[in-house]
């Protein structure tokens, strides 16, 4: 299915989404704002209000567009993106404090950036991976019969073998689009990920494998995620024709994370939004949804939207600070408040030289300590700097959360010297992005589900609220929790509200 043609974009000018035309290449790079438009300091009568500026919303809105319809879209920040952000750097380039992967089967957010001029880059993933185990360090291939396995003990490579593929078994019977309705919803949504894989990878290296990669899918503890949402975010990491696994969501060559966007993810809402000129209004977080008759009214910081259909494209805990009037049904509000976000932060440290390279290493390690525990090679596509970028997640980023920017940066750089050496320790700058203290995001990448909350509450989902709709990466049946999920969100409920009108 072909997504509809952009619309054409309104005449831009000195007050408008990006700045000028003067500023568009640093702003579009750095994902920086210029004034908010002209157009935030009036009311506005549309066809649909669409609330949050990320890739669900402003795909939403580029459709109905170009279904015919009025869109105004409300952003709270003074950037387009949501939990795409592109970071400036001291050395006048810039990193991916968000979103940034793209793999097979994210067939929408690529189309999405095809039709925009956003070009791909396969993840620098030359040379050894490296695990660090119990104080060692182990650098190991990833071409050869493992694949991208860390080589623990042939036990507990045997065990997490059949883990995996009893994993992937289960998840072939969870229906993306209704993951309550599997046969056997109830036993897995009653118990926790954890409780499963404490009875099945029961040799410890086994447990670490999986744990770390529940981490680094989640950034949330095996102890917190129900075993049925688990097993549907296995399902959807694939499309229409191609069932889900869990290699897909972990790997890089061939999985979620073999390519990343020329110029930064934030790229691509950059250049969507632009397309819709000032249509987007920033600085502008939205208070209020009230119902007068057959309207809403929607209220935010220094406008008011009045429109005949609504779509939130907020994560679901973000969506419940609202104020709804009237009152969304218990069902909905109740699974707001039983999606938490996980926990995250992106450090990357910035060197002249992407040195490691010179080592035969790619910059990808799985560790079973420190404050980060995976890292990527984020240099740019012609290396002409270095970048180590390091996740902080669930536990460690909690430990972290009311640290000192310097304290974070010590911790880091720490790990950092023990996975890749003393020149580690000397980077020319330092950036650390910390969602879960991001007033508009509150953590990252996903809002999951604990224990019983898909089998009580999932069909509240995506379902339509008189004339309110909801997007968001969360409401995706593939990719959700992903940039590719936003985008099949924001396409889902365009179709949806042009259903209604």
């Amino acid at each position: 299915m072909t997504a509809p043609a952009p619309a054409p974009a309104p005449r831009l000018t000195r007050r408008s989404l990006l700045g000028g035309a003067a500023a568009t290449a640093g702003a579009a790079a750095l994902g920086t704002a210029a004034a908010p438009p002209a157009f935030a300091a009036a009311d506005r009568t549309v066809d649909v209000a669409v609330v949050g500026g990320g890739l669900a919303g402003l795909t939403a809105a580029r459709d109905l567009v170009a279904g015919g319809r009025s869109v105004a879209v409300l952003e709270a920040r003074d950037r387009v993106g949501g939990r795409v952000v592109n970071l400036a750097l001291a050395n006048g380039g810039f990193t991916e404090g968000g979103g940034e992967f793209v793999g097979p089967t994210q067939d929408r957010v690529k189309a999405l950036a095809d039709s925009l001029g956003v070009a791909t880059f396969t993840t620098y993933n030359t040379g050894k991976n490296l695990l660090y185990k119990d104080g060692t360090r182990t650098p190991y291939a990833t071409d050869g019969l493992l694949g991208s396995v860390p080589p623990v003990d042939a036990a507990g490579l045997a065990n997490a073998a059949i883990v995996q593929s009893e994993l992937d078994s289960m998840a072939a019977q969870v229906p993306v689009d209704a993951p309550w309705t599997a046969a056997k919803a109830a036993e897995w949504d009653k118990q926790t990920f954890e409780s499963w894989l404490n009875a099945n990878a029961v040799v410890p290296s086994a447990k670490f494998l999986l744990d770390v990669a529940c981490t680094s899918i989640f950034s949330a503890q095996p102890r917190e995620l129900s075993l049925l949402y688990v097993l549907f975010y296995i399902a959807a990491a694939g499309n229409e024709s191609t069932p889900g696994t869990l290699e897909r969501l972990t790997d890089t060559a061939g999985g979620a994370q073999e390519s990343r966007f020329v110029g930064g993810s934030q790229q691509v809402p950059l250049k969507l939004a632009a397309t819709l000129g000032d249509r987007v209004v920033l600085n502008a977080p939205v208070r209020s949804v009230t119902r007068s008759g057959g309207s809403y009214s929607v209220a935010a910081d220094g406008v008011t939207v009045h429109a005949s259909r609504v779509v939130v494209a907020l994560p679901p805990p973000l969506a419940a600070r609202i104020a709804f009037d009237p009152l969304l049904p218990a069902a909905r509000d109740q699974l707001a408040q039983r999606l938490p976000m996980g926990s995250i932060g992106k450090a990357i440290a910035v060197y002249d030289t992407p040195f490691w390279r010179a080592d035969g290493l790619n910059g990808q390690v799985v560790s079973d300590s420190g404050a980060v525990r995976s890292t990527f090679d984020n240099s740019p596509p012609d290396g002409s700097y270095g970048a180590l970028m390091g996740f902080i997640e669930a536990d460690e980023m909690r430990a972290y959360d009311a640290a000192s920017v310097a304290d974070i940066k010590a911790a880091v750089l720490k790990d950092y010297v023990n996975y890749f050496g003393s020149r580690a320790a000397s980077p020319t700058s330092f950036v650390v992005q910390r969602w879960d203290d991001e007033g508009f995001s509150r953590g990252g990448p996903v809002a999951f589900a604990p224990p019983g909350v898909l089998t009580a509450y999932g069909p509240a989902l995506r379902a339509p609220v008189d004339g309110i709709h909801w997007a968001g990466t969360e409401t995706s049946t593939y990719w959700n929790g992903f940039m590719d999920g936003a985008v099949r969100s924001g396409e889902r409920v365009a179709k949806e509200v042009l259903a209604t009108l």
